[in-house]
């Protein structure tokens, strides 16, 4: 056992630091909790009071992660968690919330390599914060085609007068954010992704698709996934490790960057520190004041 001791841990204990969780590179589960030490900071703003659905891979990116909601019984006293219903589950879950560094070091110890909050925050549940178009390649898309789905995402969003926010997945995707401002339920969030989402596959269909069934998109279609928009749906937040070779980074992007030779490898816990320190946080701007639908659409019917 080691522990990192500070005012904000109060000698959080962990087990098993040596664990490898990277055959290949040799990263242990020790690296993933000193990254999320350090990378605290940053990550905080975009976990703070959001039920988290805890993704674990205990045994390492090449064992069998589960996602598991439920806080359970062996969560130390000070975790806070909140009891919600879940409709899938037909049961109340006790989500956890990670508002401190301690709580977000406890679950680097479980074995969460990745992080998964709520699009929305405990004061305003139905509403979230942001919507989100998720571009999640098939087996034979190229990175180049996810780049260009990105862009004409971008440029109806521009149209619309909507800042948008990218960053990669961290895996084989973009995630394209949009700030909302908690001022719209979940399912306007989801219809008006939904309408962004029709519009970009028109524009590019030859590798695009609504399908979320892959048997029916085939393995040549990028899909546009705009019902991560539902309540209780996560992804991997901004500066979120991935059980992925390399161990990448979820890593916020200025638009500029989002074009032809841009790889997800290229960012990493290695380096994403020096990136954060040169160019700040480049998704703040998520966290901010919502955009009008109405006044979006209407642009983009014009």
């Amino acid at each position: 056992m080691a522990a990192i001791k500070s005012k904000e841990t109060k000698e959080v204990a962990f087990t098993n630091r040596d664990k490898v969780f990277w055959p290949d590179e040799g990263y242990t589960k020790g690296d993933v909790i000193d990254y999320y030490n350090t990378v605290y900071p940053h990550i905080i703003k975009y976990m703070k009071d959001r039920p988290e659905s805890l993704f674990r891979t205990p045994s390492g990116i090449k064992g069998q992660g589960f996602f598991q909601k439920d806080a359970g019984l062996q969560a130390p006293e000070w975790v806070k968690s909140v009891p919600l219903y879940s409709e899938s589950a037909v049961k109340e879950i006790n989500y956890i919330i990670c508002n401190d560094k301690r709580t977000l070091l406890y679950l680097a110890n479980l074995g969460c390599i990745e992080m998964n909050p709520w699009n929305s925050r405990l004061k305003k549940l139905d509403n979230p914060d942001y919507l989100v178009l998720d571009l999640d390649p098939s087996e034979k898309n190229t990175f180049e085609q996810v780049i260009d789905t990105a862009l004409v995402i971008k440029d109806l969003l521009d149209k619309g007068g909507v800042t948008s926010y990218p960053k990669t997945s961290g895996a084989t995707g973009i995630h394209i954010y949009v700030p909302l401002g908690a001022k719209y339920t979940y399912d306007q969030a989801k219809d008006f992704a939904h309408v962004i989402a029709t519009m970009a596959n028109e524009q590019i269909p030859a590798f695009t698709s609504l399908d979320r069934s892959l048997a029916k998109r085939g393995k040549d279609k990028i899909y546009i996934d705009f019902l991560q928009n539902r309540k209780g749906q996560t992804l991997a937040c901004a500066y979120s490790l991935r059980p992925k070779p390399g161990a990448t980074v979820s890593t916020p992007l200025e638009w500029k960057e989002v074009r032809k030779g841009l790889s997800p490898s290229d960012f990493t816990f290695k380096n994403i520190m020096s990136r954060i320190e040169k160019k700040g946080d480049l998704f703040a701007g998520v966290l901010l004041k919502g955009i009008d639908m109405k006044k979006c659409l209407k642009k983009l019917t014009e």
